[in-house]
C-alpha cells in the first residue's frame, strides 16, 4: 500500500505529520510518543487506553462492583448510590484493563474460568478493532478541537492479532494507514528475556486468537498434567507470552512491509526528543 509519507523529505515537509507506532510492549511505543507529546503540538492517542475507557470501562467497572458487593458494608453503600466505585486507568497504568481480561486457572490463585477468560477475549477483540477504527476521528479531533498539527498513535501489542497484513483490502490497516504512518519498532532476540520480565512485573493487556491460544492451552495443561481448575494462572501467562513473541513477530514484519516501515528498538532507545523522533521516521522512510 502507498505510504501517507513517501520520501523523508514529504516527512520532514509535512506541515502536519501523523504517526501510528506498533510492536511488542516494552519496546518503548508509549516512550516514544510521551517524547513527542513533550514536544509540544502532538497529540497523543493511546489505543489501550481507549479501549479501557470507551470500549471497556463498564465492563471494568461492572466488575469492581461485583468484588465490592461481596462486601456486605460496600455492598449496602453501592445498592444506596453512597460510593462510587471506578477504575482510574491511565496512559501509564493500564492495570485496571489487564486485571480484567485476567489469566485462566485456578481460582483460589487468581485465574478464571477458561469460558470466562475467552468471553473478556472476544471483548477485548472488538474493542481493539473500534479504537483502532477511531484513529480518522481522533486526529481530526486532535486538529480541530485542540490545535494539534501533529499526531501519534500508540497502539497495543495486540494489532497484530485482529488484522491481516497480506490483505490489501483490511479495514483496520487501510484506515490507520490512510491517516498515519505505521511504524514498526522491531526488538531483537536478545530483548526477548527483558521484555518477560517487564511483563511479569507490569503486564500489559494481551488478546490472543482463538487458533493460538486455545491449542496452546491444551497442550500446557497436558505438559503440566493439570486441569483448567487447577492450573496456575501466574504461570499460564508467562508460558503464554513467550509464545506470543514468536508468533508475533513475523506478523508485525508483515504489517511493516506492506503497510509502514521499520525502525529497531535501539534506535528507539537513542532517540532524546522530538527532534530525535522525526530524524528517527525519515532513516526509516529513507530504508524503505
Amino acid at each position: 500500500m502507498p505510504l501517507l509519507y513517501d520520501s523523508p523529505k514529504a516527512w520532514v515537509d509535512a506541515p502536519e505529520k501523523c504517526l501510528a507506532v506498533f510492536g511488542m510492549s516494552g519496546l518503548g511505543k508509549t516512550r516514544l510518543a510521551s517524547l513527542l507529546r513533550a514536544a509540544g503540538g502532538w497529540y497523543h492517542y493511546s489505543i489501550d487506553y481507549r479501549i479501557g475507557t470507551a470500549y471497556m470501562g463498564e465492563h471494568i467497572n461492572d466488575n469492581l462492583k461485583r468484588q465490592a458487593m461481596q462486601v456486605p458494608l460496600l455492598a449496602e453503600l453501592l445498592k444506596s448510590d453512597s460510593i462510587y466505585i471506578g477504575s482510574n486507568i491511565s496512559f501509564g497504568n493500564l492495570a485496571p484493563l489487564s486485571t480484567y481480561l485476567g489469566k485462566p486457572g485456578d481460582a483460589a490463585k487468581g485465574g478464571l474460568p477458561f469460558d470466562e477468560y475467552m468471553r473478556r477475549q472476544a471483548l477485548h477483540r472488538r474493542a481493539e478493532i473500534n479504537a483502532l477504527l477511531d484513529t480518522p476521528n481522533f486526529v481530526h479531533r486532535a486538529r480541530d478541537l485542540y490545535g494539534y498539527p501533529h499526531f501519534v498513535a500508540d497502539t497495543g501489542g495486540s494489532i497484530c492479532e485482529v488484522v491481516d497484513p497480506e490483505d490489501a483490502q483490511d479495514e483496520v490497516l487501510r484506515t490507520v494507514s490512510t491517516h498515519s504512518l505505521m511504524v514498526w519498532i522491531e526488538g531483537p532476540e536478545s530483548h526477548t528475556e527483558e521484555l518477560i520480565r517487564r511483563f511479569e512485573r507490569d503486564p500489559k493487556p494481551m488478546y490472543y486468537k482463538p487458533e493460538f491460544l486455545l491449542p496452546l492451552w491444551q497442550g500446557w495443561l497436558s505438559e503440566q498434567g493439570e486441569t483448567a481448575e487447577t492450573a496456575d494462572p501466574d504461570a499460564f501467562i508467562r508460558y503464554a507470552y513467550r509464545r506470543a513473541m514468536a508468533h508475533r513477530a513475523p506478523l508485525y514484519a508483515a504489517m511493516a512491509k506492506n503497510w509502514g516501515v521499520t525502525v529497531t528498538a535501539a534506535e528507539v532507545e537513542a532517540v532524546r526528543d522530538a527532534q530525535d523522533a522525526l530524524a528517527m521516521v525519515a532513516a526509516a522512510l529513507a530504508r524503505h
